[in-house]
Parts: structure tokens; C-alpha cells; sequence
């Protein structure tokens, strides 16, 4: 069972839950800190304990003088990282005591990570509905925009993580590329297969085509012109980047994706040339009601072909 931390989910974000040595070289708790946060300043840091701000399991405050061995595990809120707002806004397609469904624009990612702490999806949402224990389902990639499911209490949320674990949801993708000179779309409808990998470090996911299999994805095309291509994409499994990974395969690399084919390094966000790959619609049976579920994203890829 996790452990509960007794400080109150604060402008939307929890606490931080830190082990501490119940032994060592550390004559205090504050000693142990001041080491292994370096690079903090050890006096602002040992001035947290005198406010009262970082506390026992039971929620009461520590002094910087606490012994090791005392408390094997602390709370305290991070400071925030300095951020500048992301001018996106996500909107709220579906609200029930147990579900909430968002259509997550391009740019915001799905959790806090990096520089992005109140310019997530999940952050935003929690003050938004003043629900402290909002929890994603699933994830979208911060250049993927689309559907994104959160559970809105802990009682019902294991039915609905159990669901994608089980890939009893159906999600469909829209992508837009730019059309190869070889473009054959006679080719489609097609499945793609590969295996993909995520190694700890790494940005991209690595393809090892002598492996099994572990990713798969219908591909269909929409649309084309004379400059690009819209395809209609059905994952079977979820790996990290696979949609962009397999159009990339293809022939077909998304468009204004800059990790594949090719890793283009870190660029500023460029609002007007988002990745052309949208999370379009989900489909499930909802485990609490049997009720037949589907949601439809209300955005659409800039960089499609006009509609004949």
C-alpha cells in the first residue's frame, strides 16, 4: 500500500517523500540533507526545519538538529522551478465522480517533469477542479495533442488502469507527414510491427528488428495532396513513440517531429508548427458501469489536406 504523506497536495502538486539512512556518517537528519542536496544552499536549507517545513511521517515538524535514525522517511514541498506559462489551454470534455476526459493541447506535457511543473496537464487540472487526487490514466506525449484520461478519486481508479494495462481501449491517432517522392498509396491499409525499447537515459526509443515483436499499429490514409499525407493510426500496444516511430519507418515522418528519423536536439517551442499527431478517440466498455464509452477530440492537425 503506498505510503500517505501528511502534508496536503499544495497549488495542486504533493509533497516529496525523501528515505533517509536510518544509519551512517550523518550525525543529523539535517547533515544527511545538506550532502545530498549539494547543490542547495546548506544554511537556506537547514532554515526549512526552523519554519517548521519539513516533517515526520505523522506530519510533525523536525528539527535541524533531529538525530539519524529517528525518521526513516521525511516530507517537504520542492520549490517550484521558475516557469514561463505555456499560452495553451486544455478543456474539459467529460466530469464525473470518477473520470475526467481532456483534450490536451500540443506543448503541455501530461505530468510535471523538467521545467514544467504548474505548465502540466495534470497540475493545471487539479486547480482547475480543486481535486487534489486527479491522477492520470495514461499519457500523451507533451508534442502530442488529444484525448487524456484522469482519475478523479483513489476508490475507483484500479478498474480503469487495469483497462489500458489490459488494452481494452481502443484509441485512434491522426497524423499529418510530408509526402515522400516515392509516395505509393496503394500500399495501405497496412499493420506495422516492431520491437521497441526504452533505455534509462536516453531520449529516443531504440528498434531491434531482431527481436519479437512488442509494438503494432493499423495505418490508414485519409487524405493526400501534392505536399502531405493524413493517416488514421490504431496502436494495439502502447510503447513510448511508436506511432512516430513506425510513420517514421515508413517513410512518413510526422511532421515538425524532432526526434524522428532524426534527433534534432532541444529548439525553442514553435507554436505555429506543432507535431502533426493528434489522440483522436477513445473507445472502451467503463468498467464501473458497463456503459459503452467514446470520447472524440474536438482539435484538428493544422497541416491537413484541406477537406474536398
Amino acid at each position: 500500500m503506498a505510503m500517505a504523506s501528511p502534508l496536503p497536495v499544495r497549488d495542486g502538486v504533493g509533497a516529496t517523500r525523501l528515505h533517509v539512512p536510518m544509519s551512517g556518517e550523518w550525525p543529523t537528519v539535517g547533515a544527511y540533507m545538506i550532502e545530498r542536496f549539494f547543490h542547495l544552499d546548506p544554511e537556506g536549507l537547514l532554515a526549512r526545519f526552523d519554519r517548521g517545513e519539513i516533517v515526520a511521517r505523522d506530519g510533525r515538524p523536525l528539527a535541524r538538529d533531529t538525530p539519524l535514525g529517528v525518521e526513516e522517511f521525511i516530507w517537504y514541498y520542492r520549490d517550484p522551478p521558475a516557469e514561463t506559462y505555456l499560452p495553451v489551454e486544455l478543456e474539459v470534455l467529460h466530469q464525473d465522480d470518477d473520470l475526467v476526459v481532456i483534450d490536451k493541447p500540443h506543448f503541455l506535457p501530461t505530468t510535471p517533469g523538467g521545467k514544467f511543473l504548474q505548465n502540466s496537464a495534470l497540475i493545471r487540472l487539479r486547480n482547475l477542479l480543486d481535486n487534489p487526487e486527479l491522477v492520470p490514466i495514461h499519457r500523451l506525449d507533451r508534442a502530442t495533442a488529444g484525448l487524456l484520461m484522469f482519475s478523479a478519486r483513489p476508490q475507483s481508479r484500479g478498474p480503469y488502469q487495469f483497462m489500458f494495462e489490459s488494452r481494452q481501449v481502443q484509441k485512434v491517432y491522426e497524423a499529418v507527414s510530408a509526402r515522400p517522392a516515392d509516395w505509393d498509396a496503394s500500399r495501405f491499409p497496412l499493420v506495422y510491427r516492431n520491437h521497441i525499447s526504452k533505455l534509462r537515459g536516453e531520449l529516443k526509443v531504440r528498434v531491434d528488428d531482431e527481436r519479437e515483436p512488442n509494438a503494432e499499429t493499423l495505418i490508414e490514409v485519409l487524405d493526400d495532396d501534392s505536399h502531405v499525407v493524413h493517416t488514421l493510426l490504431r496502436p494495439h500496444s502502447g510503447k513510448m513513440h511508436q506511432l512516430r516511430v513506425h510513420l517514421a519507418a515508413l517513410g512518413l515522418a510526422i511532421l515538425h517531429d524532432p526526434f524522428y528519423p532524426e534527433l534534432r536536439g532541444e529548439v525553442p517551442d514553435d507554436f505555429d508548427r506543432p507535431l502533426q499527431l493528434l489522440a483522436r478517440e477513445l473507445h472502451f466498455t467503463d468498467p464501473l458501469s458497463g456503459e459503452a464509452r467514446v470520447f472524440t477530440s474536438g482539435r484538428t492537425l493544422r497541416y491537413a489536406p484541406p477537406a474536398r
